[in-house]
C-alpha cells in the first residue's frame, strides 16, 4: 500500500489554492494531505488546506527556521514548499532531511544568486543569457544619470527594487508634471520624475533600485522543473500580451531558461521571465519558487505540482511534456472559502497553539481562475 504524502505550504500566494487542488487530483490517485500556515487568518490558503496554523509574527529568519522544523515534526511533513524565508530555510536543508522532510526548493547557493536582481543579471550575462541595460542606483545623481542615458537612447525608463517579488515597487518614469490627469481614473504605475527625485533626495536612507528600459510584450514566464542532477524535466512558457494568455514551446524562450535552470542548479520548481528589448528576448526576472500561475499549465494537460512533489520524494517523474498546448485564454476572479472564526494572532514570545479552524461560508478573494482541467 502506497502511503499518503503530507505537503506543507507556508505563507504563500492566494493563487496557490490551485496548486493544492492539483496535488489532490494527481494522476495516480495518491492520498495527499496538505498543511498550510499564514499570517492572515482570512487567507484562502488556510481554508483550502486539510490542516492549518496561524504563523507567529515577529520571528527572525533564524526563529522562523526553528518554527518550521517544529511544524515538520508535529505535522509529519514529507515535502515542504517554502516561500517565506526561503533563503534561511534552504540553508538548513540537512536538518529538515534528518526529520524526513524534503524541501521543494533550490539549494542555498542558487537562491542567493537570484535574491538580488543585479547579481542575477550579472550571473545570466556570465553564461550568455541576454539581459536589458540596467543601472543600480542609490541616490538622486545616479537616478538622473541612468534616466537621461536611457531617454537619450529613445527608451522610457522604469525602476524596481533590487530585491523583491511580484512586481512590488515597479514604476515607470514620466516627464509629465503632476496634474489632475494623475488623479483621474485608476492609480497608474507612471510617476513624474520630479516627484521621484524629490522623494529620493528626502529619503532617510539610500534607495536600492534597478533602473532599466521599459521592456515590451509579450512577457513569457517559463515554468521549469529541474532535478537535483541539474537536468531539466519540464520547461513550458506561458505568454502574456495584454489580457490575453497563452502557451509556447518556442526555443527562443525555453533555451535561455534551460541554460539558467541547469547552469545554476535551480532544482525543483522555478519560474524564469522574459520580455522584449527591441527584437530580442531578454531576461526580466528569475523566481526560485513555483509561480502563482503555475496551475495554468493544467490547460496543457500538465500537473506540474504533482511532478515536483514526486521529484522531491526521489520518484523521478521523467520528462514532463505537454500532450497539447491549450488555447489562448484570459483570467477572472472568483470566490473562495474562508476559515472561521478568526483566531487571534500568536505573539512570537507566546507558546504555540494549534487552532481548530472549521470551514466557513464563502468570501470573495481575487485569485486566478484558470483551473479548467481536473488535474
Amino acid at each position: 500500500m502506497v502511503s499518503r504524502v503530507r505537503v506543507w505550504l507556508n505563507r504563500t500566494y492566494a493563487e496557490n489554492v490551485f496548486f493544492m487542488d492539483q496535488l489532490r487530483r494527481n494522476p495516480g490517485d495518491r492520498a495527499v494531505e496538505i498543511h498550510a500556515t499564514h499570517g492572515d487568518p482570512d487567507s484562502p490558503i488556510l481554508a483550502a488546506a486539510d490542516t492549518a496554523d496561524l504563523e507567529p509574527e515577529g520571528l527572525s529568519p533564524a526563529g522562523y527556521v526553528e518554527y518550521a522544523l517544529d511544524q515538520c515534526i508535529r505535522r509529519g511533513i514529507d515535502v515542504f514548499v517554502p516561500r517565506l524565508h526561503q533563503d534561511a530555510i534552504v540553508a538548513h536543508r540537512a536538518e529538515f532531511e534528518a526529520l524526513g522532510t524534503a524541501l521543494l526548493a533550490p539549494p542555498v547557493e542558487a537562491v542567493a544568486v537570484f535574491q538580488d536582481k543585479a547579481t542575477a543579471y550579472q550571473a545570466a550575462e556570465s553564461i550568455g543569457v541576454p539581459v536589458p541595460p540596467w543601472w543600480r542606483v542609490r541616490d538622486e545623481e545616479q537616478l538622473l544619470s541612468a534616466v537621461e542615458e536611457l531617454e537619450a537612447g529613445g527608451h522610457r525608463a522604469c525602476f524596481k527594487p533590487a530585491a523583491g517579488a511580484g512586481g512590488v515597487g515597479f514604476r515607470v518614469i514620466s516627464r509629465a508634471p503632476f496634474s489632475l490627469v494623475h488623479l483621474s481614473g485608476f492609480p497608474s504605475a507612471y510617476v513624474p520624475l520630479d516627484l521621484v527625485v524629490q522623494a529620493v533626495r528626502e529619503a532617510a536612507e539610500p534607495v536600492d533600485w534597478l533602473v532599466m528600459p521599459r521592456l515590451e510584450e509579450p512577457e513569457v514566464s517559463v515554468d521549469c522543473l529541474t532535478g537535483p542532477d541539474n537536468r531539466i524535466r519540464m520547461a513550458v512558457g506561458r505568454t502574456k500580451m495584454g489580457r490575453r494568455r497563452g502557451f509556447t514551446l518556442h526555443e527562443q524562450w525555453l533555451e535561455p531558461a534551460r541554460r539558467l535552470a541547469e547552469g545554476f542548479g535551480l532544482h525543483h520548481l522555478s519560474n524564469i521571465q522574459f520580455r522584449m528589448y527591441g527584437d530580442e528576448p531578454v531576461l526580466l526576472d528569475v523566481n526560485t519558487r513555483p509561480a502563482g500561475g503555475l496551475h495554468q499549465l493544467s490547460l496543457c494537460g500538465v500537473n506540474a505540482p504533482w511532478a515536483a512533489v514526486r521529484l522531491a520524494l526521489g520518484e523521478d517523474p521523467g520528462e514532463v511534456v505537454p500532450p497539447f498546448l491549450g488555447t489562448d485564454y484570459t483570467v477572472v476572479s472568483g470566490p473562495r472559502p474562508l476559515r472561521a472564526p478568526s483566531v487571534p494572532q500568536q505573539r512570537a514570545d507566546e507558546p504555540e497553539q494549534t487552532p481548530v479552524l472549521p470551514t466557513a461560508p464563502v468570501g470573495a478573494v481575487e485569485v486566478d481562475a484558470a483551473q479548467a482541467l481536473p488535474l
